[in-house]
């Protein structure tokens, strides 16, 4: 496996080195000191994973995770010395799979890496059952896309995992806690805002091809469901 380590403070690079080294020996790190060098060297050594830091002396972290997201659903972890909230939100909307900010823990990186991984992996969640179609909304479980009108959904792995849940329990509402242990895992369920930003995103998606249709639906203070009462409606 191959990860792009990009920051500008040489002992981060070093530190996170050391964390694979020592605990993940297979994998291959990849350096770069700035944005400009990590996108460049995306498109060269096409790794597995990005650890991206936020302030780099070129371009914003975020310019680069965004710039990312275009081209790539390789998972993207944020390492940045900014722990608001509202910092770890703009990571997420850009595109980022998790955030974590420093000082971190060789244990916690790690963790947070494999965590993305298991998620990007949509081929555990395939079956060859039979596609779910509702009106003009389509899941298909074989090839892993969502469609509206024929028009496919660019969604990212996690998102993709998102909407898998919820159509599998379609109608029912499935609760955030139990959404952010199936989507992100158990030591997750208490970062509700990972949760709102990923359906915030799916539903931003949804609307570019049909600005009338909003997916899922928020049962405040439980949860989310599958929002289809609006096709069955334009069917009748």
């Amino acid at each position: 496996m191959k990860v792009l380590a990009v920051d500008d403070d040489p002992d981060i690079i070093e530190a996170v080195g050391i964390c694979f080294a020592l605990r993940w020996p297979e994998v291959e790190l990849v350096q770069a000191p700035d944005g400009n060098s990590a996108l460049s060297l995306f498109g060269i050594e096409q790794p597995d994973v990005v650890i991206l830091d936020v302030g780099l002396p070129d371009i914003s972290g975020l310019d680069v995770c965004s710039r990312l997201r275009e081209m790539t659903d390789v998972p993207i972890v944020m390492l940045t010395a900014r722990d608001s909230e509202l910092d770890m939100v703009k990571g997420l909307e850009t595109g980022a799979d998790d955030y974590i900010t420093k000082p971190f823990s060789h244990l916690e990186l790690l963790a947070r890496i494999k965590a993305v991984l298991r998620r990007s992996s949509v081929g555990a969640l395939g079956t060859n059952e039979a596609a779910f179609v509702q009106g003009p909304f389509k899941f298909n479980f074989s090839d892993h896309t969502v469609s509206y009108d024929g028009v496919k959904a660019p969604l990212t792995p996690t998102e993709y995992n998102l909407l898998y849940h919820l159509t599998k329990n379609h109608p029912n509402v499935v609760q955030r806690r139990t959404l952010l242990a199936k989507v992100w895992g158990r030591e997750y369920i208490e970062e509700t805002e990972y949760l709102k930003v990923h359906v915030q995103r799916i539903r931003a998606k949804f609307a570019a091809i049909n600005p009338n249709f909003d997916p899922i639906e928020n049962e405040r203070g439980v949860g989310y469901r599958l929002n289809l009462q609006q096709t069955a409606d334009t069917e009748v």
